[in-house]
């Protein structure tokens, strides 16, 4: 006598979950030009690969003669599978089921996924849809009583969620209309994506918030705009397959725990390869901006450079890149927003990205030209001078190996936050390099005023003042005196980066780090 009987049974239970919420939800999903949660992991991960835990988990319910009659599935499908060869756990959401809310949840499916992230050393990728498996207003009909958020003990899923963080890469990817935990557990990630036509994040939908005498579609509560112009979500694409393809991409910088180091690729890009328009790409201009992201692009290995939260923090650019194979952090600055000047949003930015880098143990090459932090009333409203000396407790606390290329601007106490405070980094300067504690424009005015009241000819008294500090703030000065390491040829930029490059390969050290990454 043989378990066939059994096996079938569970074929039979495994059939039933497969269908999910049925064939009318599974319509109503892709009518809604989304894909059921199912589609989307064999999206994500490497053809055939995926093994489901917790396939047949939901309830049931049973006829008279104790025999399963009916089947809702947990609204959550977990699992491990491949992304690129490598093995990553995925948990995702399934709308189709009671809109991924808590009514047709099993709470521990989410924490296996968190757990076994953390414990096994994996990535792990959250395809998010609904409220995440939080409650909704009728789960207090379902269950009889009320919800207290937390319960008793604590709740582990929300522990896993921050804690993981800075043990495994977490990417998020938001791709229907995500709310309450689910908004929490998409913005809780290293990488974060959503879908602009089809998606929308908010801690509460429309339907609450209206109710407060507001009148907003998903769109202009929540929309793709919205929340990557607030930092709350890194990148938005046009499809749900751009999406499993930006989560492959940011996956393959990054090791696949902090107890590994990232992996250097051949490269067949020459380490020495330099460009003529390098020498001339910063204008002479100090009032004229350039284009900071073809310099990126040119320096890197060609087609590696990979930007994250391009439209928050818009006066520094944040980038993972390779130099002669290997993966490295890029932060620079963009004098076409504030000419480069550091924001609240930038601080913000940066302290998010260099803790990304000191968790997984990339080198970091910062590209300057900063002015300073931004000026005025706004400014100060925004709090704008304890972001940056957070951003500079950042800089200041990482480990990881650092390269620094004045490029132009270099002023103030913003200024200092271009290399960690208390050990050695690779510094270079071109050229075009100026600095101090305020640049001269403006500052002449301030620092030389009785001189210039006493003039007889005001104007011409402040250009020649102006002819001298020029004179005397000649990076080549700066250089005499040893208060900068080396002044470089554009043109040898890259080549100087690689090698930076190689050095670093050979002191990064694997290990959890003091500092743990936050959201």
């Amino acid at each position: 006598m043989s378990w066939q009987p059994e096996l079938d049974e569970l074929a039979r239970r495994q059939a039933m979950a497969e269908a999910m919420g049925g064939p009318d939800k599974v319509k109503r999903q892709h009518d809604g030009g989304r894909l059921t949660v199912r589609e989307r992991i064999d999206g994500m991960v490497d053809p055939g690969s995926f093994h489901e835990v917790g396939a047949i988990a939901g309830r049931g319910e049973y006829g008279p003669d104790g025999n399963l009659a009916g089947f809702t599935p947990s609204n959550c499908v977990m699992g491990r599978g491949l992304v690129e060869g490598r093995p990553v756990v995925v948990v995702g959401d399934d709308f189709t089921v009671r809109g991924g809310s808590a009514d047709a949840t099993i709470k521990e499916k989410p924490i296996m996924a968190e757990r076994m992230a953390a414990d096994l050393r994996l990535p792990i990728i959250r395809i998010i849809e609904g409220s995440g498996g939080g409650g909704s207003v009728k789960t207090i009909e379902t269950t009889g009583r009320a919800n207290l958020p937390g319960g008793v003990g604590g709740t582990w899923l929300y522990h896993h969620t921050g804690d993981n963080l800075a043990r495994v890469p977490v990417v998020g990817l938001g791709l229907g209309s995500v709310a309450g935990l689910g908004a929490a557990r998409l913005a809780a990630t290293h990488f974060s994506v959503m879908t602009k036509e089809t998606s929308a994040m908010f801690v509460a939908g429309p339907p609450v918030v209206n109710a407060l005498g507001n009148n907003l579609s998903k769109a202009e509560l929540g929309g793709w705009e919205i929340q990557c112009r607030a930092g709350s979500v890194d990148h938005a694409v046009d499809s749900e397959e751009e999406a499993f393809a930006a989560a492959r991409r940011f996956l393959s910088y990054l090791p696949a725990s902090v107890w590994e180091l990232p992996r250097r690729l051949p490269s067949e890009d020459d380490p020495g390869r330099t460009e003529e328009s390098w020498l001339s790409v910063i204008p002479r201009n100090l009032r004229r901006p350039y284009r900071i992201r073809p310099i990126i692009e040119g320096l890197m290995d060609r087609g590696s450079v990979f930007e994250m939260g391009q439209y928050f923090g818009r006066s520094v650019v944040t980038c993972l890149a390779r130099l002669d194979g290997m993966p490295v952090a890029v932060l620079a600055s963009d004098p076409m927003f504030y000419a480069g000047s550091w924001t609240a949003d930038a601080c913000a930015k940066v302290i998010r990205f260099v803790d990304l880098a000191e968790t997984f143990h990339l080198p970091v090459v910062y590209l300057m030209d900063c002015p300073g932090f931004m000026i005025g009333l706004e400014a100060e409203q925004r709090g704008t001078i304890r972001w940056g000396v957070r951003a500079m407790a950042a800089v200041n606390q990482t480990t990881v190996p650092w390269c620094t290329v004045i490029l132009r601007n270099a002023f103030g106490v913003a200024g200092v936050v271009h290399q960690p405070a208390s050990r050695y980094s690779v510094r270079y300067a071109w050229p075009s390099a100026r600095w101090g504690s305020l640049p001269l424009e403006g500052g002449i005015e301030a620092a030389y005023r009785a001189d210039l009241d006493a003039a007889e000819d005001r104007a011409a008294k402040l250009a020649e003042i102006e002819t001298r500090l020029q004179q005397l703030r000649s990076p080549l000065r700066t250089a005499e005196a040893f208060w900068v390491e080396e002044i470089i040829d554009p043109r040898q930029t890259r080549r100087l980066l690689c090698e930076f490059a190689g050095l670093a390969e050979r002191v990064l050290e694997p290990g959890q780090r003091a500092h743990g990454m936050r959201p």
